[in-house]
């Protein structure tokens, strides 16, 4: 694993569409499960999701209520939170020769 990755601390909002969706391919059923506290360099206690590329590892900054609203409120997951397999293909169609995030998940 390389260790000399950008380190990247960024609201979910203000990520591209591209990693959103490739989030949401590795995070297949939600974000909230996930979630990790860390303590930021002004000493502060943040909860965030990790996510990695291939050039830079993502903390992505979301409480566990911020995680389910975004899920709740996003058209690419059914009503259980589960990426719709629709919307699964698509990205994986997308992305493939990007991380093997099918096998991440059960």
């Amino acid at each position: 694993m390389e260790t000399n990755k950008a380190k990247v601390i960024q609201n979910y909002e203000k990520l591209s569409t591209e990693i959103q969706e490739q989030i949401k391919l590795y995070y297949l059923e939600g974000f909230s499960e996930h979630l990790i506290e860390f303590t930021n360099s002004k000493g502060e206690s943040v909860s965030a999701l990790p996510f990695e590329t291939e050039d830079k590892i993502y903390m992505v900054r979301m409480s566990v209520r911020k995680a389910m609203e975004l899920v709740d409120q996003d058209s690419d997951y059914d009503d259980d939170g589960v990426l719709l397999s629709n919307r699964r293909e698509q990205f994986e169609e997308k992305y493939a020769g990007e991380d093997d995030f099918e096998d991440d998940e059960d």
